[in-house]
């Protein structure tokens, strides 16, 4: 969103003593843009705060089964919460991680650590009774079975 009126920036006709100003209101313009489409992503990024973590999700639909796989690297499988109620998927956990690394001459140490839930609406006709998940190599597998119910045809009667 910009406040001031759209003109082509790289053929505005400024030259000479104005192109400072003119790249000066571009970088304005997209440093405000960006703003208001991820409010604190990228001017946060600049100031060493890091964003919210949250794992990637991948959801497969197929003919038996709803599986759903979640990338979370470095987590602990006692620290993930997996629950269903009604037609909601919800993934929770905790991420804890923290290396250390000396050698010679330096010394470091980074930490990474923080809560995170992710809820998934699941398609109809998934039986929450019947759900079971596998850790493996950083990647959570739920699998959702799909309720058994069969369609019946219903006899429409006169009267």
């Amino acid at each position: 969103m910009t406040l001031i009126p759209w003109k082509n920036k790289r053929s505005n006709g400024h030259s000479g003593e104005f192109a400072p100003l003119t790249e000066l209101r571009t970088e304005m313009d997209r440093l405000f843009d960006s703003f208001v489409r991820d409010p604190w992503g990228s001017l946060s990024e600049g100031f060493g705060v890091q964003r919210a973590w949250g794992p990637t999700i991948d959801i497969a639909e197929v003919d038996q089964e709803v599986v759903v796989r979640a990338e979370v690297p470095g987590i602990d499988p006692k620290d993930l919460e997996i629950t269903v109620s009604g037609n909601r998927l919800t993934l929770a956990g905790e991420k804890k991680e923290h290396s250390e690394k000396q050698e010679n001459d330096y010394y470091h140490t980074e930490s990474r650590f923080g809560l995170f839930r992710r809820t998934l609406e699941l398609p109809a006709g998934v039986d929450p009774e019947q759900v079971s998940a596998e850790h493996s190599h950083g990647v959570v597998t739920i699998r959702l079975k799909k309720s058994q119910a069969a369609a019946h045809k219903i006899e429409v009667k006169s009267v």
